[in-house]
């Protein structure tokens, strides 16, 4: 590639993860169209945008972890319970038509930022709930789901993770946007990245750039977040899902 290709890479990389720290997701938005306007077929394309969206989460992770670590048995949850939907969307996706599956990831991806902005408190305080039993089930039934699309359409995936542990777990957005870009980031995207590396291809002459991007954007994004607070975060979320949603169908 050329130094220009690779500070268009790096710039749009860093706006994309930028935003995607501030809301917990979304970074596709941008990062993975111009992958595949400078000219990468779709499928290494969606490879090399999960490699890259893994220095995403590694640039939060720092900035997180010098706040508050996670807890450790839902962190466990979320693993567990996302990272088989992972492989799964991650392993079926090469043979998905595409145009329908990211039309109803948009039409999904809107939805979440409509409910937002019309349940004005949501996510402005934690209130664990739904732990054990059938409701524990239930929500992890929702994490698997999230996975599959996680692995599989990634632009915005993470959005989806963040508004569940708000909704069905009564996280806040602040502490549900850690455990998003901390597990999903890390752990979901580098489990779709290894998937996809092995039945596809990376291109890892367009890594660097993407992923010093995507590491600086992750940790200021991240530092924003945390400082602005939990009323910052959620209208960064309903902007973001709503600008994703209507990207997503229109196309």
């Amino acid at each position: 590639m050329s130094l220009l290709d690779q500070f268009v890479l790096f710039v749009a990389s860093f706006v994309a993860n930028w935003f995607s720290a501030l809301s917990g997701g979304g970074a596709g938005l941008i990062q993975f169209p111009m992958l595949i306007f400078l000219g990468l077929p779709f499928g290494i394309a969606l490879a090399t945008h999960k490699v890259a969206s893994v220095a995403l989460g590694l640039g939060a992770t720092v900035r997180h972890l010098r706040e508050s670590p996670l807890e450790r048995r839902f962190s466990l949850i979320i693993l567990g319970a996302g990272l088989p939907g992972v492989v799964l969307g991650a392993s079926t996706i090469l043979h998905v038509p595409e145009r329908g599956a990211i039309l109803a990831l948009g039409v999904l991806t809107l939805g979440l930022g409509i409910y937002s902005v019309l349940r004005p408190k949501l996510g402005l305080e934690h209130a664990p709930k739904n732990r054990e039993g059938r409701a524990l089930a239930g929500g992890m039934l929702g994490l698997f789901v999230i996975g599959f699309l996680n692995g599989s359409i990634t632009s915005g995936t993470g959005l989806f993770l963040t508004m569940w542990l708000i909704h069905w777990f009564g996280l806040d957005y602040k502490r549900a946007v850690a455990y998003t870009l901390v597990l999903c980031g890390i752990f979901w995207n580098g489990t779709g990245a290894l998937v996809l590396g092995m039945i596809g291809q990376i291109a890892w002459e367009w890594m660097p750039a993407l992923l010093a991007g995507s590491l600086l954007g992750g940790y200021i994004g991240t530092h924003f977040a945390i400082r602005k607070g939990n009323v910052w975060i959620k209208r960064s979320f309903e902007i973001v899902t709503i600008l994703i949603g209507a990207k997503l169908i229109i196309g």
